[in-house]
């Protein structure tokens, strides 16, 4: 697996095409480490020149900015900025909703300006171009649903894409009643993934997860790391682990693509 970093290629005067943001989830969470893998499998396939900050790239302050710690947003944003500045970075890719909303959305206030795409606009870019093509009818007839991400969805209106990469596996894609900009949070946005619950009638990802399992769906498909623990938990509240599967975009193309 071929992974450079910005200060590899900064010492022999190259520039990527793409810098790619892993994000705290991708870099330190076991699961979706996995996520990472695959994506950075797809990008070696497809030979896209990109690179990561590695040891430089710190969180981007989401989680304080939305916990209310708005001084240690601020903190984490401009030592973030200063480094990609540094580099002269222009294009990030991220796996991760929340990097992607914070970088694009609210790092420009503070003198940080890129094109920021999600891992999913990007993948479904590369299936246009024709540089993914998706062989072998893994998911061929398979059910599969999408859970919209909050951050991907109803804040920056991304809903065809993720659909568009799902099409390409050739899978029978049904929609949970609670869709688009309709959808329903998995619980975990807002700093909410970081405490208990306040007092309900039940957790609202084992609401999201009985919508996602009445499609009759054997593949829950997400595109976002805090999605991915909240409706894995969800499944496995409701004991359907070993026949229902939680897994991202990035995933279900490399196992498409015999890359996993």
């Amino acid at each position: 697996m071929t992974i450079q970093t910005m200060a590899d290629m900064a010492a022999k005067g190259e520039a990527p095409e793409v810098l790619f943001w892993v994000g705290c989830a991708g870099s330190f969470d076991d699961r979706y480490k996995r996520v990472t893998k695959a994506f950075v499998k797809i990008l070696n396939a497809v030979n896209v020149k990109f690179a990561v900050l590695g040891t430089e790239e710190t969180c981007t302050g989401d989680p304080a900015r939305r916990a209310g710690n708005e001084f240690l947003f601020q903190m984490q944003a401009m030592s973030n900025i200063q480094v990609l500045n540094g580099y002269g970075v222009k294009r990030i890719v991220t796996a991760c909703p929340h990097c992607f909303n914070t970088i694009k959305n609210e790092y420009p206030e503070l003198g940080g300006n890129y094109e920021v795409i999600h891992h999913s606009t990007f993948l479904q870019q590369l299936i246009n171009e024709g540089k993914i093509k998706v062989e072998g009818g893994a998911f061929k007839g398979k059910k599969i649903t999408y859970h919209d991400s909050c951050y991907l969805g109803r804040a920056n209106e991304i809903y065809e894409a993720p659909r568009s990469v799902l099409e390409a596996l050739d899978a029978d894609l049904v929609e949970m009643k609670r869709c688009r900009t309709t959808g329903l949070c998995c619980g975990a946005g807002g700093a909410q993934m970081f405490k208990e619950p306040e007092k309900g009638k039940k957790d609202i990802n084992e609401e999201r997860t009985e919508e996602a399992l009445a499609t009759g769906a054997t593949t829950i498909a997400v595109a976002c790391p805090f999605c991915m623990t909240m409706m894995s938990d969800g499944v496995k509240s409701k004991e359907r682990e070993a026949d229902v599967k939680v897994k991202d975009l990035a995933e279900l193309i490399a196992e498409a693509n015999g890359l996993n």
